[in-house]
């Protein structure tokens, strides 16, 4: 009967939900609704449980009636059977395992000799053991060949001096990337000899044209004297290069220079001030030194730069 109400209730509540939630104007809101179908779905979980385990018991009931107390007897003594030969199957493989004899034989395994009323036993070594050896011979024979005979596999110092190579190059890559993250607010000045090398062979193939191969000014003027027309820092000169002047006939090298390469040049232009060579180009800009400008350049030199 208890059962009976149990199912009958389930059913209630599985169709009231629906009534609840029909339109928009339902008494209770879709948070609620949520909760209620969720303990909807637990409650027929826990009943078809229920269900189950009711079943079992009545099947249970039901064979003792049909089987009768001996045949009850038979199958209990048939169940113990069985479990004692699974107990017996599971002691022999860990015997085997293990190589180890059976109590009853333990007299035969006693060695010679007795110290101090101890007896030793020769037991044999473990079958788990000797198969471990078995396989650190082999793996050690693999590892000659592998690595002695074949050469198939690079040694641990090979191996060191590849990750340290391979290591090398990542930096060597990363560095170059740090260096091209130079701007005209990062730039720094330098008489490395590298560098100026490097601003040299690019000022050649790229500036000369217009400034001449010594800085001397032709077309653009002379970046040898003290007078300059966009400043003359190393800030300054980077982002001449950089952006150029486009009104006066001066190109933006940006998007044809590296920032590095852009740099080796402001500092390599940075280099041949006061060298004096020959046939310089007349002053133009405003005369600077070091601490800001000085003097603008006569009125009969004032050209672009």
């Amino acid at each position: 009967m208890k059962l009976k109400r149990y199912i009958l209730a389930m059913f209630l509540a599985v169709g009231a939900v629906p009534a609840f939630a029909e339109g928009n104007d339902g008494l209770l809101s879709g948070e609620t609704m949520n909760y209620i179908g969720y303990g909807t779905i637990v409650a027929m979980l826990l009943l078809f449980i229920g269900v189950m385990l009711v079943l079992l018991r009545t099947f249970k009931t039901l064979t003792r009636i049909l089987l009768g107390p001996e045949d009850l007897k038979e199958a209990e003594e048939e169940k113990l059977a069985a479990k004692s030969q699974r107990k017996a199957t599971r002691g022999n493989l860990v015997n085997k395992l293990m190589s180890l004899r059976p109590m009853s034989e333990e007299g035969s395994l006693i060695m010679e000799g007795e110290y101090d009323g101890i007896k030793e036993l020769n037991n044999p070594t473990p079958a788990w053991f000797m198969v471990l050896f078995y396989v650190t011979i082999a793996f050690g024979v693999g590892y000659l060949l592998v690595y002695h005979v074949f050469k198939s596999a690079p040694l641990q110092y090979e191996e060191y001096r590849n990750d340290m190579a391979a290591a090398a190059k990542e930096k060597a890559a990363m560095l170059a990337k740090s260096a091209n993250l130079v701007d005209e607010n990062t730039v720094k000045l330098t008489t490395d000899p590298a560098v100026l090398a490097n601003g040299k062979s690019v000022f050649t193939t790229r500036c000369a044209p217009c400034h001449g191969d010594h800085g001397q000014g032709v077309v653009g003027p002379n970046l040898t004297d003290d007078y300059w027309l966009h400043g003359n820092t190393i800030k300054d000169v980077f982002k001449t290069i950089e952006y150029g002047v486009p009104s006066k006939g001066m190109p933006t090298w940006e998007s044809q220079l590296t920032p590095v390469q852009i740099s080796d040049v402001a500092n390599y232009v940075k280099s041949i001030h006061g060298t004096n060579p020959a046939n310089p180009k007349e002053p133009q800009g405003t005369k600077m030194t070091e601490a800001g400008p000085a003097a603008p350049a006569p009125k009969t030199a004032m050209k672009i730069k």
